[in-house]
């Protein structure tokens, strides 16, 4: 299958182009790295051509909510037209667990904007919803920082490595469109303090975490279960201590 991946140099698209392209797929990395513009549309229509699934992992280089929900809602019209043209049969998009739970995040909101115009598409989707990152736990640290101070909630979350996402889209890019959501997490829970802890201890990081329940989360308050998926999803296989390890052989 010829399968676009929309983002395809960047943290998960890399990964999936190269994961479809060991399995026979001709993979076609697109970004403005490679010419291809979803804000713009400049080469949007030629990419997909001869298309046979589009994958959109890609990510708004603002996090500003007016600025990312622009991002989200511009590229995806431009790309849906473009994918019903080429006569498109599957629409992949990764999103994120929690999108539909937390309105006062502006990224989130983004999210299911995008969500919302995939499926009034017409064109069949699924769309892999997926937990944060390892790779992003320090980016979650750092965003609750103040000063020597980091304030984080004692809810669940359960992430997962960047490397078992771009499998789990890999895997639904390649299978029937589900015309759904499928939820996709690590293999443990952790408290989101007690997380940062962990994350801070293991870089010898001298700042505290406080545990307070009315902590922020990207602007939106969260509750006891707003991180996690439900019952159902795919989990993955990687735990944290292998994902360290693996990150550590990698330095």
């Amino acid at each position: 299958m010829k399968i676009v991946v929309i983002g395809g140099t960047g943290l998960i698209g890399s990964k999936l182009v190269d994961r479809l392209g060991a399995q026979g797929h001709e993979a076609v990395p697109a970004s403005p790295k490679t010419g291809v513009n979803t804000l713009t549309g400049e080469g949007v229509g030629e990419v997909l051509e001869g298309a046979d699934v589009v994958v959109d992992v890609s990510n708004s280089p603002s996090f500003e909510d007016a600025a990312v929900l622009e991002f989200f809602e511009t590229s995806t019209r431009n790309l849906l037209p473009a994918a019903a043209d080429a006569r498109v049969g599957h629409y992949v998009a990764l999103s994120i667990v929690g999108t539909d739970r937390l309105p006062d995040s502006g990224y989130m909101r983004a999210k299911v904007a995008q969500e919302k115009l995939i499926v009034a598409s017409g064109i069949p989707y699924s769309l892999v919803r997926a937990t944060q990152f390892f790779e992003f736990v320090q980016g979650i640290v750092d965003a609750a920082t103040d000063g020597d101070t980091v304030r984080l909630a004692s809810v669940l979350i359960q992430p997962m490595a960047a490397a078992d996402v771009a499998t789990a889209v890999a895997e639904v890019a390649v299978g029937a469109p589900t015309n759904d959501v499928v939820e996709v997490a690590g293999p443990e829970q952790f408290r989101l303090d007690e997380l940062g802890r962990s994350v801070l201890g293991a870089r010898h990081d001298p700042r505290s975490v406080v545990t307070d329940p009315a902590a922020r989360y990207f602007g939106a308050t969260l509750g006891e279960r707003s991180l996690v998926p439900a019952d159902g999803a795919r989990v993955a296989g990687t735990r944290l201590d292998d994902w360290r390890a693996q990150a550590a052989r990698k330095q």
